[in-house]
C-alpha cells in the first residue's frame, strides 16, 4: 500500500471528505468529519497514512486527482452524472460489488427502492442485502446509495443522516429540472 491522499469538497449536502490513491481511486468518502472517514478505511489500506491536502494541491498531484477534485466540483455546479465515472474501490464480497453497479446505474435524479436494487442485482429475494450494501458503502455519494429508498418512496437510511440525504436527492432534482423520479422500471 502507500500513502493515500485526501481532501474536503464543498457540495449541496456540506463538507465532503475524499481519500483517495494517488492514481485517483477512491477509497473512502463521507459527509462526516475527516478522522471519523479515514477511521471508516479497512487499517491495512490506512497503514501508510493519508496526506490531507487542498483541493488545489491534491489536483495538482496528478491526472487521476484532478478528476476527482473537477468532478465534485461539476456535481456540486450541478453536473449532477459527473461522479458516474470516478474509480472507486472498497472491500466487499461479489453480490456486494454487484450491487453497488447497480446503484450507480441508477440515473441521478432518480430513486430506486431496495427491493428494485436487489432485482437490479440479479437477486430479487435479497432486500436485507441490498440494505446492507447501502450501509456498508464507504465511498458515497460515488456510489450513490442515497438514490436507494424504502418502497413507497419514504427517504430510509443514510449513514450521514437524512439532511444529506435530502440535499443531494434535492440537488439532482433541482439539476434535472423536474420532480424525483423512480427508476424502478429501469432498474
Amino acid at each position: 500500500m502507500t500513502t493515500l491522499l485526501a481532501t474536503i469538497l464543498d457540495t449541496p449536502a456540506g463538507p465532503l471528505t475524499v481519500v483517495l490513491e494517488p492514481d485517483g481511486v477512491v477509497r473512502v468518502s463521507g459527509f462526516g468529519p475527516f478522522d471519523e472517514t479515514v477511521q471508516r478505511l479497512p487499517a491495512e489500506a490506512r497503514a501508510d497514512g493519508v496526506r490531507l491536502l487542498e483541493p488545489d494541491e491534491l489536483a495538482a498531484v496528478g491526472d487521476g486527482p484532478a478528476d476527482v477534485v473537477d468532478a465534485v466540483r461539476a456535481y456540486a455546479a450541478g453536473h449532477v452524472g459527473a461522479l458516474d465515472t470516478v474509480p472507486v474501490a472498497q472491500p466487499g464480497g461479489p453480490f456486494q460489488q454487484e450491487l453497488w453497479r447497480a446503484m450507480r446505474a441508477i440515473p441521478p435524479g432518480a430513486t430506486v427502492s431496495y427491493t428494485a436494487l436487489a432485482a437490479a442485482a440479479g437477486r430479487p429475494a435479497a432486500v436485507r442485502a441490498a440494505g446492507g450494501a447501502c450501509a456498508r458503502n464507504l465511498v458515497a455519494p460515488f456510489v450513490p446509495c442515497h438514490r436507494i429508498v424504502r418502497t413507497g418512496g419514504q427517504i430510509g437510511g443514510y449513514y450521514f443522516g437524512p439532511g444529506p440525504k435530502r440535499a443531494l436527492l434535492a440537488h439532482e432534482e433541482a439539476a434535472r429540472g423536474g420532480t424525483l423520479e423512480s427508476a424502478a422500471a429501469s432498474a
